[in-house]
This record gives C-alpha cells, structure tokens and sequence, in this order.
C-alpha cells in the first residue's frame, strides 16, 4: 500500500492496525477513524489476546479494551 498518509489511513478504515508510540508503547486495534492531525480512533478486535506479536522485532502490542483515541504527534508508526 503506498500513497499520501491520510489516504493510506482511509484504505485502512475497519481494519486491524498496530501503532507504535513515541514513548515506545505500542497499541493494537481496528482503526475506527482519523483526522487532517492524523488523530487516530482505535478500537477493540473481537477474539485477541491482551499482547499480539507485533510481527517487527519479535516484540507484543498491547491490544486495546476499550475505544481509544491516541493524538497524532504521539505516533511514530501505524501498520495495517
């Protein structure tokens, strides 16, 4: 998938995403929504363990509980 930012983030609309912070902490959910500031909702996947492998660096993403709206300048990464 390649493409300007916010459209790679519409194609991803409904779909499970792992989003790494800059704090290191990474989260993973099914993208919900999104703005112009690259704001992201996130929100719980039915059928997941607390920790998902992250698939990089044999590292775990905290799957998300509840709905979560994580602000844009935190994110480092999102992967679909």
């Amino acid at each position: 998938m390649s493409g300007r930012p916010l459209d790679v983030l519409e194609a991803s609309l409904e779909e499970p995403v792992t989003v790494h912070l800059k704090d290191g902490t990474t989260y993973y959910g099914i993208l919900a929504g999104y703005d112009q500031h690259m704001n992201v909702v996130i929100e719980p996947e039915s059928d997941v363990d607390d920790r998902v492998d992250d698939d990089l660096d044999g590292e775990f993403a905290v799957a998300i509980e509840d709905t979560t709206i994580i602000r844009g300048d935190n994110v480092v990464t999102i992967k679909a």
